[in-house]
């Protein structure tokens, strides 16, 4: 999986590049010839190869709207993603790209703009497996032990499924997945578009932008995609913004104001996407 890796970035706090110190002023950049993104090549529905994810279509938006060309530099996004695109530079040469079109907000490796979007992971499962009917997470919760038990409930390691699991006592249920792949050719959507519609697994809770994107683009069978709510000291949503390089703030502001002049176009691409929005903080409910 790799979204979220920059999100698992944020939330496992991993041994990448230490930020960047702060924030002496840049000098003047020459007028930009292109809208340069930064995008891992493999990773749908955030971004591909061939310009059609959720990230290649607000670049696109943006840079229209700029009157710029859009132009990729491809990586594989692992821990390093940020130190081989945004902030790589050889002497004498240009920074590849300019921004990275998704971070958490507060990701602290790149200077962050205003979140555009907020979502949760999500529980996603296929008829047949004693779920159908359930709409939300305390009716998953209400079913009889017997049908929860009996789940094999993919996921990936060192996200909040897992301390979920375990509070609820499903941890037996768990079928962990490597987070960060070594594999570029493996695809965060990999979980439901295979394993899940097989049914190796009976049941998967991912990030909430891959459920809805493959509950839409899996044909074959129905999958439902629940949100799951935020918890006391279990968290599930995650606000969603835009990265460039520390010092550039006159780019961020450009970016900001992208953000906010384009705002009911970015959530209609989100939305055809499948993607579950959180319009505010949900209230975080007691540990039952």
């Amino acid at each position: 999986m790799r979204l979220s890796s920059v999100l698992m970035a944020a939330l496992l706090t991993s041994g990448a590049a230490a930020p960047v110190a702060a924030q002496d002023a840049a000098p003047p950049p020459p007028p930009r010839k292109a809208f340069r993104v930064c995008q891992d090549p493999n990773n749908p529905p955030f971004s591909s190869i061939r310009g059609d994810g959720i990230e290649n279509r607000i670049a696109e938006l943006f840079a229209k709207d700029l009157g710029l060309p859009v132009e990729y530099y491809s990586f594989p996004q692992r821990q390093a993603f940020i130190r081989n695109t945004l902030r790589y530079k050889l002497p004498g040469q240009d920074y590849p790209c300019d921004i990275v079109m998704g971070v958490p907000a507060g990701y602290d490796q790149v200077s962050v703009t205003k979140p555009y979007y907020r979502s949760t992971y999500a529980l996603i499962f296929a008829p047949g497996k004693g779920l159908d009917g359930v709409k939300t997470i305390d009716e998953f919760l209400a079913l009889d032990r017997s049908v929860l038990t009996k789940l094999r409930i993919g996921l990936y390691d060192r996200t909040p499924a897992s301390e979920w699991l375990t509070r609820y006592q499903l941890v037996e249920q768990a079928v962990p997945y490597q987070t960060m792949s070594p594999n570029p050719e493996q695809y965060p959507g990999e979980i439901l578009e295979k394993d899940l519609v097989s049914g190796k697994i009976d049941a998967a809770i991912v990030w909430g932008p891959i459920a809805g994107f493959y509950a839409k683009k899996v044909t074959e069978t129905k999958l439902t995609v629940v949100p799951m709510r935020s918890e006391k000291n279990i968290k599930f949503d995650f606000p969603m913004a835009m990265g460039v390089r520390y010092g550039e703030r006159d780019w961020k502001q450009q970016i900001e104001a992208l953000i906010e002049k384009r705002q009911p176009e970015i959530t209609a691409i989100l939305l055809e996407f499948g993607v579950p929005l959180v319009q505010t903080d949900p209230v975080a409910s007691a540990p039952r």
